[in-house]
């Protein structure tokens, strides 16, 4: 029986060879591999006709035919090249989203805060766009989640409103801005008497304290020796009117008494704000915001603290 081998097809190699019998085959590539590359060569030219794609000097080559119109948020008409940019200017102001938006903003603006409040599409609405409102114009200062900085901004979060907390006192603090101040009494007071108004403070809002000072304090504070009382009422509850805090509710906005530990650091802290006095001021907004900006905004901080 002979051992023939069956002939095997002759297949055109590159002439390359190693070790003698590996040698690299040339086959030819698939057709539709062939025309795949053909057509997105065709592709490419046709794209480079049509749309930017060079860059020629500073600018680019702004192809043919694909011009971009709408309208801009202030009515006027704009034509632009083909661009994502241009792209995302027209998805802005005619977008499903935009549409929506502009929909609901006309509706917040006819609305009162009282059927703001009341809805919970129109509060969904307002949280979603008064958070980036907030975040560009309010929380360099008052913080991502309005907890201010002590001694500086205050808090926001906390239901505690040194100018009132209705809606109506938050959109005119943001439209018209607040100044506070309070006065230094470092040369008022002796060293011995700034020690027993600080504690007498400290005994509005339950602070441990000595009795003695802080009945000595309480007589400076009470009368024209002191004249506190005039910015803070003689229960020590502040006034709306002034931006004055209220003494007897344990919330501190100047003085740091919650971080400190002892008696003596609270009473060192309450003492340096009134030897130092305090001077404040929110600028006003109503030449930057429309008024529908400061509306949306004032529903979003309002319940920022729960309002009033």
């Amino acid at each position: 029986m002979s051992d023939t081998k069956k002939p095997q097809s002759a297949v055109q190699t590159t002439g390359h060879a190693w070790d003698g019998d590996i040698q690299e085959f040339n086959n030819p590539l698939p057709n539709w591999w062939l025309w795949a590359f053909y057509a997105t060569v065709v592709f490419a030219v046709v794209y480079w006709i049509f749309y930017p794609a060079w860059p020629v000097g500073s600018s680019y080559t702004t192809g043919v035919m694909n011009n971009i119109t709408f309208v801009d948020s202030d009515g006027t008409e704009k034509t632009m090249h083909w661009n994502t940019r241009a792209l995302l200017l027209k998805d802005l102001q005619e977008g499903k989203s935009a549409t929506l938006s502009r929909e609901y903003l006309e509706k917040v603006q006819g609305a009162d805060y009282e059927t703001i409040l009341g809805d919970a599409e129109m509060m969904a609405f307002t949280r979603s766009m008064a958070v980036g409102l907030f975040g560009d114009n309010c929380m360099p200062c008052h913080g991502a989640g309005g907890g201010g900085v002590m001694g500086l901004f205050p808090n926001l979060a906390d239901d505690d409103w040194l100018w009132g907390g209705t809606v109506e006192d938050i959109q005119t603090t943001i439209s018209d801005g607040r100044y506070g101040f309070m006065p230094s009494f470092r040369e008022t007071f002796n060293d011995q008497q700034l020690d027993d108004v600080a504690a007498y403070v400290l005994s509005l809002s339950g602070q441990e304290t000595d009795s003695a000072s802080a009945q000595r304090g309480k007589r400076l504070f009470q009368t024209s020796a002191g004249g506190c009382y005039y910015c803070h009422g003689t229960d020590g509850k502040g006034m709306k009117s002034q931006g004055s805090a209220n003494l007897t509710d344990q919330i501190w906005t100047i003085a740091d008494v919650p971080g400190a530990d002892a008696p003596a650091q609270k009473r060192a802290a309450v003492k340096a704000v009134v030897a130092n006095g305090v001077q404040r001021t929110m600028p006003h907004w109503s030449d930057r915001l429309d008024k529908t900006q400061i509306k949306l905004l004032t529903v979003y901080v309002h319940e920022l603290g729960g309002g009033q």
